[in-house]
């Protein structure tokens, strides 16, 4: 190894995000690196990050991590989306879907020709041209291969819920049977060299120094590193997302097993329900500012599916971002570094896109700082992507039921969301930029579903004539009713596949 290289790394803090970064390091950095994951059980974990979106499927997959294994020890089941219950006005509800919408017909995406017949009235609901909208609605599901290219059965695209408790112990031997050393103990003081600022040791409440050359802050919310030592503020975004309460609840399971999470919009918020093999996970997200924490505890508690199996968990929340997530020698992994509500699953994604940076601009010990800019310009132009998408959810309403709504349907809005909003409400058209994490597709669904109405439609679609176009379309939604027929259910899926023991 060269003399310039790192030789420790510690990870202060387990849970989620502590463990996958273990995980994941172990796995690309092998024997050259020491790296040392410090955690204390008398600290609780977050804990409710129990969606995901696919994008998961690339970091087991990178792992060698045997799916139906990973299933069976997380108690998990497949999610092909999410459903969304009177956001846009109460009674509506629609799925946001993960895989395509139908197939594309020469250079103009099928969204488009679709958008032509719906204005005319002669398209039905645009979740019947996916069939990851359309099989979440039967409970169906089945894995997608790759002797399946070319039939809908091939666009099948999932992500998975599961325990995140259990997914963390399962990183965790995976991590220790690459040589990752756990530490128990809770962190009372971080030391800083007087020369720069840099991170030279933390120091547990047993007296024990621990040092290394690279931290990594996956301590959650707490920010031990990033915040509390190191001063890299947060930006807090509570006035365009104004939910900074969650209540957390796990209840017994009923059938169907349905593969997509729910979210039903209340009167300050909206209330999760997450179905695993053993139980479903809810909570109610809301505003403190519209509504007191005893009758969000009520609402969720009157709309339990199941009989309730724990007492609620009360967790408070500032969205927005820390202007730095990369500061000297240490980077913030997960809560850390930011916080979303959980309402698109994106807290879990971002740890895994900020563990991919940090290999990307893996540093040495000279800790270059146009890497550390590169990785903190990065964070921040993800981080904004996926706040525009989140406020979009609050802003693309009718609902004035309520005193939350009304302000959520007339507050300001980012300027680079309103672009978007005004470039679909033309011709319905929506361009991804960059890297950034949701595509057109997602775009669409949400902006469909929640009653943002395009006045036209891409012009090139009247070159074809209309009954071209209206086969085509009755065509698409035909097969995939009939895959949809075909497939299993998630239940029947489940206990084929990956049943978890007991």
């Amino acid at each position: 190894m060269s003399a310039n290289m790192l030789r420790s790394i510690v990870i202060v803090g387990g849970g989620t995000a502590g463990w996958m970064t273990a995980a994941a390091l172990s796995n690309v950095l092998g024997d050259h690196y020491h790296i040392r994951l410090i955690e204390s059980d008398e600290i609780a974990t977050i804990g409710v990050g129990e969606a995901t979106i696919p994008l998961i499927k690339d970091f087991n997959l990178a792992l060698g991590i045997d799916e139906n294994e990973f299933m069976r020890q997380t108690q998990g089941t497949y999610k092909l989306g999410i459903e969304f219950v009177n956001w846009g006005k109460i009674g509506d509800s629609y799925i946001h879907g993960f895989g395509k919408i139908g197939q594309d017909l020469g250079p103009i995406a099928c969204y488009q020709y679709w958008l032509k017949m719906h204005q005319a009235g002669e398209a039905s609901d645009l979740g019947n041209y996916s069939i990851n909208t359309l099989a979440p609605r039967k409970s169906k599901y089945l894995r997608s291969e790759p002797e399946m290219a070319g039939s809908p059965l091939g666009d099948i695209n999932n992500a998975f819920h599961f325990d995140a408790g259990l997914y963390a112990k399962f990183l965790r031997g995976y991590s220790q049977a690459r040589g990752v050393v756990r530490t128990e103990g809770r962190i009372v003081q971080t030391m800083l060299r007087e020369s720069d600022g840099f991170i030279e040791s933390v120091v547990l409440a047993s007296g024990e120094k621990i040092s290394g050359d690279f931290f990594i802050d996956c301590s959650g919310t707490r920010a031990l590193l990033i915040g509390d030592a190191l001063k890299c503020e947060y930006e807090d975004w509570s006035h365009w997302l104004p939910c900074d309460r969650a209540i957390a609840v796990p209840c017994e399971s009923v059938q169907p097993l349905v593969p997509y999470t729910r979210s039903t919009a209340h009167s300050a918020g909206w209330q999760w329900r997450i179905p695993l093999q053993h139980r479903i996970g809810n909570g109610h997200v809301y505003s403190s500012r519209f509504m007191s924490q005893d009758e969000a505890t009520s609402i969720l508690l009157n709309k339990l599916d199941g009989k309730q199996l724990a007492e609620p968990r009360y967790i408070p929340f500032v969205p927005g971002r820390r202007k730095q997530t990369w500061r000297n020698n240490c980077v913030a992994v997960g809560l850390s570094s930011g916080f979303f509500e959980p309402i698109e699953s994106t807290n879990i994604h971002l740890i895994q896109s900020a563990i991919a940076r940090v290999i990307r601009l893996f540093p040495n010990m000279g800790f270059q700082q146009a890497d550390i800019d590169e990785y903190n310009a990065q964070t921040q132009f993800e981080y904004e992507r996926i706040r525009d998408f989140i406020i979009l959810h609050y802003k693309a309403t009718q609902r004035d039921d309520s005193p939350f709504w009304n302000h959520c349907r007339n507050m300001e809005i980012p300027a680079t969301l309103q672009h978007r909003i005004s470039l679909f409400s033309s011709n319905g058209r929506v361009y991804r930029e960059g890297q950034e994490l949701f595509g057109d597709v997602s775009w669409v669904q949400v902006m469909h579903g929640q009653g943002i109405r395009p006045q036209g439609y891409n012009p090139l679609v009247d070159l074809r004539p209309k009954d071209e176009i209206r086969a085509y379309l009755g065509n698409i939604e035909a097969v995939i009713k009939k895959c949809v027929d075909v497939m299993p259910t998630h239940a029947e899926f489940i206990a084929k596949n990956c049943a978890a023991a007991g």
